[in-house]
């Protein structure tokens, strides 16, 4: 009567007894047992004794309450019970095999995803060259790009919502970590029919008179910030039109002769019709982009992400 009950038990209905009583060693004896359907076999494979692979499937088999395989003088076989049992056995060893895997390919920051806040993505630019060695030397991260304004960016890092923005200038934030990475000069980029088109380069008094066109999102903020630092003083005060546009946009009314805008030298690899791009003679230094990220964020994809800009930021540094 005992053996008929403990066969109809279902496992289902005993959850229990993957609370942490069955030795993991016990279930990778059974899957052994159940793949060489030999005792003598399952131990040689294992590197342990016969006896330990009997004596441990048996204390198996007593706490189950359930027979999980069927000895006799030709050998052993799975009971019906037993077959079902290493079915969802070898199932959640494969799980957990996978899932240790994963985990230490997250530790070493070869898996996962890295969220990245930018100024805008231009082709051939230090930026475009960083993202495009860090996919190819760590292909398992999926990497998400957010374009925005600083202060949007530094709220998402806040928030937890981004992993790292490349932005503007530099930062001095006391729940953010950031250093600069690379810099760019200055340049003004003007209508190609404009006075100061062919010439080499311009001043900011050659500039005063100007109207300035500026993003509110991306750069805007601090392209506006530094157009008023450079002219202050000056009589009348510099024209500031901003607009809620993209890059690509602003540039375009540039060409129409709406205006002029000031860009990282990046912006030149980026041809636009219509647009001179001239280089600021007076400007007192380049443009400085740095990495803003929480010091909470212990993410290794974070971490391989920072070397890797690092290395090429000092790549690029004149000698």
């Amino acid at each position: 009567m005992r053996r008929r009950r403990l066969k109809d038990t279902s496992l289902h209905q005993s959850p229990q007894l993957f609370s942490g009583r069955i030795p993991m060693a016990s279930l990778i004896q059974t899957l052994a047992v159940a793949e060489h359907l030999n005792f003598h076999h399952a131990a040689q494979a294992l590197g342990i004794s016969q006896s330990s692979v009997s004596a441990r499937i048996r204390a198996l088999e007593e706490e189950l309450g359930i027979p999980l395989f069927e000895r006799n003088t030709r050998g052993v076989r799975l009971t019906e019970a037993g077959r079902h049992f290493v079915e969802r056995v070898t199932t959640g060893v494969d799980h957990l095999d996978l899932a240790i895997k994963t985990a230490s390919l997250a530790a070493s920051g070869d898996c996962g995803s890295l969220r990245m806040g930018i100024h805008g993505l231009i082709p051939g630019s230090f930026l475009d060259h960083l993202v495009t060695r860090y996919r190819a030397d760590h292909p398992a991260i999926g990497v998400e790009m957010v374009e925005g304004s600083a202060r949007d960016a530094i709220i998402q890092l806040r928030a937890h919502r981004l992993d790292v923005a490349f932005l503007v200038g530099r930062f001095d934030l006391p729940d953010c970590h950031s250093r600069p990475i690379w810099t760019e000069p200055l340049v003004a980029a003007l209508p190609a029919n404009h006075r100061f088109a062919e010439e080499p380069c311009v001043t900011w008094p050659d500039l005063a008179s100007e109207t300035f066109l500026v993003r509110h999102g991306g750069t805007g903020p601090q392209v506006h910030d530094h157009i008023v630092l450079r002219l202050a003083g000056r009589w009348p005060q510099p024209v500031i039109q901003r607009f809620e546009v993209e890059r690509g946009t602003l540039l375009s009314m540039v060409a129409q002769g709406f205006g002029i805008t000031l860009l990282g030298a990046a912006s030149q690899l980026s041809p636009t019709a219509g647009v001179a791009f001239l280089s600021i003679d007076d400007e007192p230094e380049p443009v400085v982009f740095s990495a803003v990220w929480s010091p909470q964020n212990r993410s290794a994809a974070l971490r391989n992400l920072l070397a890797l800009a690092d290395e090429m930021g000092r790549s690029t540094q004149p000698n």
